[in-house]
């Protein structure tokens, strides 16, 4: 395997080889605003990482088909919260908090990471994949202590990649609260069919409406619809009047197995694909968004608790904490179904 570090200063407003084979080219460039991008390509397509910026996933592609939301943004933002560049395809939700925070919540949306500096990059590469590493170190005066190491990995001829994470206590003794979830921005499909392994009314409608939703009239309709079974929640005809979002939950996961399959298929037989073990993810939500600005089918975002704030996670049960010294790793395969 040959290792390849990453350096800021390797990036320029013009595109970079750092490394190209008979299957894959890496380029890099950085956008106008400061911001460094790395794009894997394989004879498939391409994902396209922030390596300094959360490790954000930016674009995917493969089969000339795009895997991300319709979005505002033509590039990415420097800013402190997600919300503020969010045109990404995905980006890793957490780490001490995460989800929608509730009034009494004190974190971000989306907590501390998603756009967080990391220290350094580095490639791996062997003749049948490559993957990009990050590593951010987290530590405030008189409160925690982690290291997190984000990764995607390509592999040769394929249209899925990896999105792996490893979160470690550095703390000397004590234990750290961690939440997260891998949210991934799929792009909506009008008229798609959404399929999944686990029963069909695993998911169910979100009952509570957080700050960012303003409810209509069409809305407060849909919602009723869904509950009342006039609308099939695995049929996405109905999907372009979803605004604002429609939101599903999905909890302990583990009860219909450990390996997990999730599918968003298109009217021209095309299915987007996301994979995970239930053990490393508990709980799923499924957002789905339809306006002139933003539209989206997350069909699946896998995670350790509803995104509904640090405080609701507590109080449900399903926060987790990490011991002194200890580590949690999260595997996720998403892409386009071979």
């Amino acid at each position: 395997m040959l290792t390849i570090p990453l350096h800021r200063a390797d990036f320029t407003e013009g595109v970079r080889t750092f490394a190209r084979t008979d299957e894959f080219s890496v380029t890099g460039t950085r956008y106008p605003k400061g911001i460094e991008s790395l794009t894997i390509t394989n004879s498939r397509g391409y994902v396209e990482v922030l390596p300094y910026m959360g490790q954000i996933i930016w674009d995917a592609e493969f089969d000339d088909v795009s895997l991300r939301m319709t979005n505002m943004f033509s590039a990415p933002q420097p800013c402190a919260e997600i919300s503020d560049t969010y045109g990404c395809f995905a980006f890793h939700s957490g780490l001490l908090a995460g989800g929608c925070p509730s009034p009494e919540d004190t974190h971000p949306l989306h907590g501390e990471f998603p756009t967080a500096s990391m220290d350094e990059a580095w490639l791996e590469i062997d003749e049948n994949s490559v993957r990009i590493v990050s590593s951010y170190e987290y530590v405030r005066g008189f409160g925690h202590h982690y290291r997190a190491t984000p990764s995607v990995v390509l592999r040769s001829g394929s249209s899925l990649f990896d999105i792996d994470l490893a979160v470690t206590n550095l703390s000397a003794y004590a234990p750290m609260p961690l939440q997260y979830m891998c949210h991934m921005n799929y792009a909506f499909v009008e008229n798609g069919v959404l399929h999944e392994s686990i029963p069909a009314d695993a998911f169910q409608l979100r009952r509570s409406i957080p700050a960012h939703v303003t409810p209509t009239e069409q809305w407060t309709r849909i919602n009723e619809d869904i509950l009342a079974g006039r609308i099939d929640s695995h049929d996405l005809s109905v999907a372009t009047q979803f605004d604002p979002e429609i939101v599903y939950f999905a909890d302990d996961l583990s009860q219909y197995g450990r390996e997990l399959s999730f599918e968003l298929e298109h009217p021209d037989g095309t299915r987007f694909v996301t994979r995970f073990s239930s053990e490393d993810f508990p709980c799923a939500t499924r957002w789905i968004l339809c306006n002139p600005d933003q539209k989206v089918t997350a069909f699946v975002l896998p995670a350790t608790s509803r995104p509904e704030g640090f405080l609701a996670a507590q109080r449900a049960g399903t926060l987790i904490h990490l011991a002194a010294g200890e580590t949690k790793t999260f595997h996720v395969t998403t892409g386009i179904k071979e």
